[in-house]
């Protein structure tokens, strides 16, 4: 096994370690929308037999970022405007539904993680870095999301997410990088506050405005 999986973990399956490698692939961009996912070809770079490749690419089709083509096997997926706006509107409860459970979880240490991503993300709109941009905002909801400590909630949003940051990377379709550090900076007071109900507005705001954009988007 190559260095690419990291040490070998026992308890761990190596079709899953595949799997997330070629996960964040997707995810960062290495591998865009429309590219191949070739068994005999990761494999061969990997140094693994093809059994826990096809696994993994059979995980990655079941989450919606790869697909299975009649010619090609499968591919990175290519979201369209109306799977984004259908995965926007589940995000908008999910999403909502979250922050309102992370309001009891919020902890010294949620507030300080949750300070240094804004003051990242502060960086990120100031360098025009939307690449950066992309991975800090996930990490956002990603820390709401474990302070809410719902494991089937997480679970779901990690899907939805993933298949919005494949989409993300391949459409001109953009809320402007400004406005959802001030979409976050409103869900992290209303957090701040200890109130739930202000806490699932403002995260169900923040979705419902990206999702009119979309909808608006020719």
């Amino acid at each position: 096994m190559t260095d690419t999986l990291g040490h070998p973990d026992t308890n761990e399956r190596v079709g899953e370690r595949v799997y997330r490698v070629l996960r964040d692939r997707i995810l960062t961009g290495e591998l865009p929308p429309g590219s191949r996912l070739s068994v005999p070809a990761i494999a061969r770079e990997l140094g693994l037999s093809r059994s826990p490749l096809r696994d993994a690419v059979l995980q990655l089709v079941r989450e919606g970022l790869a697909e299975e083509t009649f010619n090609r096997g499968a591919v990175v997926r290519r979201p369209s405007r109306e799977d984004l706006i259908s995965l926007y509107d589940a995000r908008e409860a999910l999403e909502g539904m979250a922050t309102r459970l992370a309001t009891t979880g919020f902890t010294p240490a949620v507030r300080r993680r949750l300070r240094d991503l804004l003051a990242d993300h502060d960086e990120v709109v100031a360098a025009g870095d939307f690449t950066r941009h992309i991975d800090v905002d996930a990490a956002f909801h990603r820390e709401i999301r474990r302070a809410a400590g719902s494991p089937v909630l997480a679970r779901m949003l990690e899907e939805i997410q993933g298949q919005v940051m494949l989409a993300m990377r391949s459409t001109s379709v953009t809320g402007g990088m400004a406005q959802a550090v001030a979409d976050h900076r409103r869900i992290f007071e209303a957090l701040a506050s200890g109130d739930p109900d202000a806490g699932e507005a403002a995260a169900r705001h923040h979705i419902a405005r990206l999702k009119e954009l979309l909808r608006a988007h020719p």
